[in-house]
């Protein structure tokens, strides 16, 4: 996002406080003219509104990610998702800033009935981490209704590509097969691997961000994917290797396939970058996971515990 804003031309200042990104990725940009990186939680309301000011548009990406955590850390979830969100546009409404762009998550669709899956379908969240994705969201919704702002909300699907994430919990797939490449070891495929993901490549994913923000269109909620769905053993089949198979787990669909009619249509807006494509591009760079976590069965299930706890049972029926 910064990468691609910076080319065409506009001042960034980016606002993160590393807890889960990487120092290196910022450092990218340091001799950039226009870029400024001011390192701080976006739950620090004072600290913010400086940094908001004179700004055109936000787009707000910020969030912590994965489910088991989330499981088992809801305060902290919740303090990063919800209560972070709304700092972020009160800072924004303060400094009278034109344009709210959220970065919302397809992970509010649970296990959709319908694929592909519209912005109309249920909202099923299976975990803290989605469901405070969808309340950021709704926050956001209400704030331009209540107060006016100008805001846009984009639920992405399943992004992936070079500078992810490559440390802490067991997480995306794309990491943890590149992880095990690297390291010589089996790829872990949970359940038969024929469930599939609609992987959408991160400058596709930016491009729709950006073209959101141009849109002009207030108020409203767009899927961004890819515009098709693999199988997660095709992933592994095209980053080579042998593989092994682990149990599958509960409250995980078997597939993620976004219906992106409507950005299509509304917007102007369509994927570019193909999954083969995208993965050949992303095996580039698989030194960029070379001090990632190397998971295996073993230390999957152990972090996956939580999973299999709390979302492998029926809810209590409250009856004496």
């Amino acid at each position: 996002m910064v990468e691609s804003l910076l080319d065409d031309g506009w001042t960034v200042r980016c606002v993160d406080n590393l807890s889960t990104g990487q120092r290196k990725n910022v450092e990218l940009f340091e001799n950039r003219p226009g870029y400024s990186f001011h390192r701080m939680d976006i739950n620090d309301l004072e600290a913010l509104l400086p940094v908001m000011r004179g700004a055109q548009c936000v787009f707000h990406l910020a969030a912590l990610a994965d489910i088991v955590p989330s499981i088992d850390n809801p305060l902290t979830y919740h303090r990063a998702n919800v209560d972070g969100t709304i700092c972020v546009l009160e800072a924004a409404r303060a400094a009278g800033v034109q344009r709210f762009v959220y970065a919302a998550s397809s992970s509010c669709y649970g296990i959709p009935d319908v694929y592909p899956t519209p912005e109309t379908a249920p909202i099923r969240a299976e975990y803290p981490y989605a469901l405070t994705k969808y309340v950021g969201e709704q926050y956001v919704l209400h704030w331009g209704k209540v107060y006016g702002m100008s805001v846009i909300s984009v639920r992405l699907l399943n992004v992936y590509g070079p500078r992810a994430r490559t440390t802490g919990t067991y997480g995306a797939v794309f990491g943890v097969f590149l992880a095990q490449k690297l390291a010589g070891k089996p790829l872990t495929i949970v359940g038969d691997g024929t469930q599939t993901r609609d992987f959408t490549y991160v400058t596709d994913a930016v491009s729709a961000l950006i073209a959101a923000a141009r849109s002009g269109i207030v108020g409203d909620v767009f899927n961004i994917g890819s515009g098709g769905t693999y199988p997660v053993k095709a992933l592994a089949e095209l980053i080579g290797g042998p593989m092994t198979y682990i149990p599958k787990r509960p409250g995980e669909p078997d597939c993620t396939f976004a219906d992106i009619r409507k950005i299509r249509e509304r917007i102007g807006w369509r994927p570019r970058i193909s999954f083969e494509d995208g993965v050949r591009m992303v095996l580039k760079h698989i030194e960029d996971w070379q001090d990632a976590p190397v998971w295996t069965p073993e230390s999957i299930a152990d972090a996956t515990r939580s999973w299999f706890k709390y979302l492998g049972k029926e809810p209590a029926s409250g009856k004496p």
